[in-house]
């Protein structure tokens, strides 16, 4: 197992895996008392069985620099492999602002081949790789050093087996037709704004249970302050303050320190300093907030008129339509989807793009009375009206 610790290691790596159409990535990381992820190990590999095709990147050496990798993400000639992709990219996007392109990710295209609803990296292994896969040191800390053989070897076995597993899937793909339907899946984890949270909008987030315009307002201050202090300490928004004293504070508007520690949910080190007095000019910031801009949060679903008769024939539709094509039924739509379009919504995704093709066009004209459904034996069968 190699372990790369230098630039110029990398960088020779890096040269080497351009002459291949793919690499597969993984990271390890930590990110439970940091707001950022902590990048603590990279993993690579390329198409062969040789020791020099699959190595680990330790990005905590001193002087190490990223940009040899960075230039093959930037690389449209060599597919980017990962499982799960999204939290390794938005440590990529984080450190360098970019995105590996083209992406592949194998979770997605696995629900898209079959198997499952967001099918996990072991399971993948053992399907189709047939390999065992030793997840001992899943739990590990990345970050001493130094790495145990045991840490190395489970870390490079999710690049190894994920180059056959890539294989596999994409074959499959082509095979039936759907490697569009992966590309359009892919959008999502391609857009940087998937990785950004903007203060302003971390309100959003929060699950209240009314839409008073000056509870939201004080809130949504809350949330920004919060949101602000954590990105810029890097620390996780939580050590700020939890969500249940958020909403707290939002709700008593404390005033003064003396108020502040009253708080029941507050952390002690919130109630002084810094924090303290940010908690307290957000909340006099919201409370003084004109009604013209209080936050307004969306409700349209809420006012939907759900037929739920048609709702649950569109469940069976759906189940139907999943099993017919091989696809999980959550990847084609949600619960709330088929609410809303018995409701009469059809700005959905999951009536655009591939999803229309296996299921919203039939899903439309069940709506519209075009369509039935009846059983013949054990398979539910579509009738045309």
């Amino acid at each position: 197992m190699r372990t790369l610790t230098t630039t110029s290691e990398l960088a020779e790596f890096c040269a080497y895996a351009a002459q291949f159409d793919y690499i597969t990535v993984d990271t390890e990381f930590l990110r439970e008392r940091t707001y950022y992820s902590k990048l603590c190990l990279v993993q690579l590999a390329v198409p062969g069985d040789g020791v020099r095709d699959a190595v680990l990147v330790d990005p905590l050496s001193e002087g190490l620099s990223l940009e040899p990798l960075y230039t093959i993400f930037k690389d449209e000639g060599i597919v980017k492999v990962f499982h799960a992709a999204r939290q390794d990219l938005e440590i990529f996007y984080t450190d360098a602002g970019l995105i590996p392109t083209p992406l592949f990710d194998t979770q997605v295209a696995a629900m898209v081949c079959g198997f499952g609803e967001q099918a996990g990296y072991e399971t993948l292994v053992r399907k189709i790789a047939k390999q065992p896969l030793d997840k001992s040191s899943r739990f590990t800390d990345w970050s001493r050093r130094p790495l145990s053989d045991a840490q190395k070897t489970y870390a490079l076995a999710d690049v190894t087996h994920l180059r056959g597993i890539y294989e596999f899937l994409a074959e499959q793909l082509e095979k039936s037709k759907r490697v569009q339907w992966v590309q359009e899946e892919m959008q999502v984890l391609t857009t940087p704004d998937t990785y950004v949270v903007q203060p302003d909008d971390a309100w959003k987030r929060l699950k209240t249970r009314t839409n008073s315009g000056k509870f939201l307002a004080v809130a949504r201050e809350l949330a920004r302050f919060r949101e602000t202090y954590a990105q810029s300490h890097d620390v996780p928004r939580s050590r700020v303050y939890k969500d249940d004293a958020l909403l707290e504070l939002a709700s008593n508007k404390p005033k003064t320190l003396n108020d502040l520690g009253r708080s029941r949910l507050l952390l002690r080190d919130a109630r002084k300093g810094e924090i303290a007095e940010g908690i307290l000019a957000a909340i006099e910031a919201g409370v003084n907030c004109p009604p013209d801009d209080y936050p307004k949060p969306d409700t349209s679903r809420e006012k939907l008129q759900v037929n739920p008769a048609l709702a649950d024939l569109l469940r069976v539709l759906l189940k139907t339509k999943s099993e017919t094509a091989g696809v999980a039924q959550k990847l084609i739509a949600s619960a709330a989807d088929l609410d809303a379009i018995s409701a009469g919504m059809r700005d959905l995704l999951a009536l655009n793009g591939w999803r229309h093709e296996v299921f919203g066009a039939d899903a439309l004209r069940l709506c519209q009375g075009e369509i039935a459904l009846t059983v013949k034996g054990h398979q539910i069968q579509i009738i045309d009206l």
